[in-house]
């Protein structure tokens, strides 16, 4: 299962996050890795040392999806800008300078 607007698919199935008692909010496409990391806190009591990969993977992918979306926020706002910059004659100024590379 794929969600319109994202690059991630969806790995865990809603059989597997009810499994999991994974709540509602965090069902996301990371999910499937919130599951094992759950289940490492569980074992090891949530120390706080422990499952730091597990940890540490789960948060990229959610860094990942934020900026994500916030790319496309900011693609929406470009062309909002740019239709009222048409009808005005004016030019818009992009939230997120374009460096040398891009």
């Amino acid at each position: 299962m794929e969600l319109p607007g994202s690059s991630k698919k969806m790995i865990a199935t809603q059989e597997e996050m009810v499994e999991a008692k994974v709540p509602i909010p965090y069902r996301d496409q990371c999910a499937h890795l919130l599951i094992p990391l759950n289940k490492c806190r569980q074992v090891e009591f949530y120390l706080p040392w422990k499952c730091e990969s597990e940890r540490h993977t789960y948060e990229k992918c959610e860094y990942e999806l934020v900026m994500e979306r916030m790319l496309q926020m900011q693609k929406i706002r470009e062309q909002e800008a740019k239709m009222k910059g048409a009808q005005k004659g004016q030019f818009p100024i992009p939230l997120i300078p374009k460096t040398a590379d891009a």
